[in-house]
């Protein structure tokens, strides 16, 4: 069995490789750009006709999988590849599997888009195209799913649970802090939800996560 991986580390490529990083799954890395035409040519095309990275292709004695969109793509290869051992990041039981498919589909709706105008307005983008207004309005209304988020990490801690789902980082922490991590630009607004912070840096201090950014 093969598994591949299509797109740089500097995309949302980053949540299957960190999954598949924690794991220590074997993978090919096909560092594939979204820029020049390179996800539109036929070849890639039949593999996502939406023309987005990152794909996963896992090669299969029954036939290839393919699999696209980032948080799909991590939660496959934490469902498919890892160990429902109470040890690794695929989750363990029913409680655990319902909160890294909330706490992911929650990060598409209440997070991620507000996080990147911070990343792209605060630090991505040229300095002299940067719009510092939009980035106000975008960390302005961050401020609710972050206190919702707030809210939970209490809770865990009453629980003696340090993650989003468990006690263990889990791919419901990777498939959230990579989107978290798009807020750290605006280090004001982190300041105010203290769990949040303390969580997020615990997340990106990982070996895996490290070895991600080192990556093309």
């Amino acid at each position: 069995m093969t598994l591949k991986i299509y797109g740089i580390s500097a995309s949302r490529a980053a949540r299957p490789l960190w999954a598949a990083l924690e794991l220590g799954v074997p993978f090919e890395h096909i560092a594939m750009t979204y820029k020049a035409g390179a996800t539109r040519t036929p070849e890639f095309l039949a593999l996502n006709p939406n023309g987005h990275i990152p794909v996963v292709v896992d090669e299969r004695p029954e036939g290839a999988v393919t699999v696209w969109e980032s948080m799909a793509c991590a939660l496959y290869i934490a469902r498919v590849h890892g160990q429902s051992d109470g040890q690794s990041i695929t989750p363990a039981n029913a409680r655990e599997e319902a909160e890294a498919l909330r706490w992911s589909f929650w990060t598409v709706t209440e997070l991620e888009k507000d996080a990147l105008t911070v990343l792209m307005h605060r630090m991505a983008m040229p300095q002299d195209q940067r719009k510092p207004e939009l980035a106000e309005q975008a960390e302005s209304r961050l401020k609710v799913p972050l206190a919702v988020m707030e809210a939970h990490l209490h809770t865990q801690q009453y629980r003696g649970e340090a993650f989003l789902a468990a006690q263990r980082f889990t791919v419901a922490d990777v498939c959230v802090a990579s989107v978290a991590n798009w807020i750290r630009p605006a280090p004001g607004l982190l300041t105010q939800f203290p769990a949040v912070s303390g969580w997020l840096h615990a997340c990106m201090e990982r070996e895996a996560q490290k070895r991600v950014r080192a990556m093309p």
